[in-house]
């Protein structure tokens, strides 16, 4: 009788060995998590950006422009960032990302615009200090200067900036008078890279 249980014993361990392997082959279902809103994303990335994570929040940006590809908003977000960072070349690129998907947005237009010329400012400030604005560049940049202006129908592209006095300071005469020359040199020494273009 010891040969049979043993051999019932053994087909018993047999028949769950078969049972159990065939468990763990059995499919498992796979749970998809809900892929995010692109609002969701932007949520996040605001949420990023006005806790001070500037840097962060554009990484969240560019996360969300790289899931939903056809999507201008973080584009916008992007470039309105980068341009108050003062990063107006990083904006100019972000705000023709804008244009991609928008030809008519006016937003990716301005930033374009200013930053351009904010940067244009910059360069002709630098090459004024340097002594470099003449020749073709200094004529390209008269009538560049010059349709800027009828296209903004201003008589004066950048205008002068006022000059602070403090009480009971600044140069004056004898009489109490203010110099004149003191303030005309004052004045034309305000970087303004666009004098020489007026």
């Amino acid at each position: 009788m010891k040969p049979v249980t043993t051999l019932r014993r053994l087909a018993g361990a047999t028949t769950c060995a078969v049972i159990l392997s065939a468990c763990t082959t059995v499919p498992q279902a796979v749970v998809e998590l809900p892929k995010p809103t692109v609002s969701a994303l932007m949520a996040k990335a605001s949420q990023a950006a006005s806790s001070g994570q500037k840097e962060q929040a554009v990484t969240l940006w560019k996360d969300a422009a790289a899931a939903f590809p056809a999507e201008k908003a973080p584009w916008v977000s992007i470039a309105q960032s980068r341009y108050d960072a003062g990063q107006y070349g990083e904006a100019i690129v972000s705000a023709q990302e804008i244009l991609v998907r928008d030809p008519n947005d006016q937003l990716a237009n301005s930033i374009i615009a200013i930053s351009g010329l904010r940067l244009s400012t910059r360069a002709l400030a630098d090459l004024s200090r340097q002594n470099n604005l003449n020749g073709p560049l200094r004529t390209e940049s008269q009538d560049l200067a010059k349709l800027l202006r009828e296209s903004l129908g201003e008589t004066v592209l950048v205008p002068p900036q006022p000059v602070p006095q403090a009480a009971g300071k600044g140069p004056v005469a004898r009489g109490g008078a203010v110099k004149k020359g003191a303030v005309k040199a004052r004045q034309e020494s305000s970087a303004d890279p666009f004098s020489g273009l007026k």
